[in-house]
């Protein structure tokens, strides 16, 4: 029997999301060893977009769950779906979006929630 993993995603980017080569090769590996994988993410707004060509924060704004269905190939859901009784494992690909959209750490530091 093939274990069930969820895999959270932070968005789509190393500076405000999810880090790509990270998530994508967590989810071949999974897919390599016969898991079945569920993606999910958090159904709100990023904390703040980053070019990610020149590192500077954009004047615009993003939704996680829509920027992770990039990496997911669309194969996400809304992290408020996740039942974590229905999985055997669970994965957070790395990348600053963990502390901006997934916690408030990169605002609050020590004293996140």
């Amino acid at each position: 029997m093939s274990k069930k993993v969820a895999v959270i995603l932070s968005g789509c980017g190393v500076y405000d999301g999810a880090e790509i080569y990270e998530s994508v090769i967590t989810l071949l590996r999974l897919d390599q060893r016969g898991a079945q994988v569920q993606c999910f993410a958090p159904n709100i707004a990023q904390l703040h977009v980053i070019n990610h060509l020149t590192g500077e924060e954009m004047p615009e704004s993003r939704n996680v769950l829509v920027e992770s269905a990039r990496i997911a190939r669309g194969e996400v859901k809304d992290i408020r779906e996740a039942n974590a009784e229905d999985f055997d494992a669970l994965i957070v690909p790395g990348g600053f979006g963990s502390a901006k959209n997934l916690s408030n750490f990169a605002v609050e530091g020590t004293g996140c929630t």
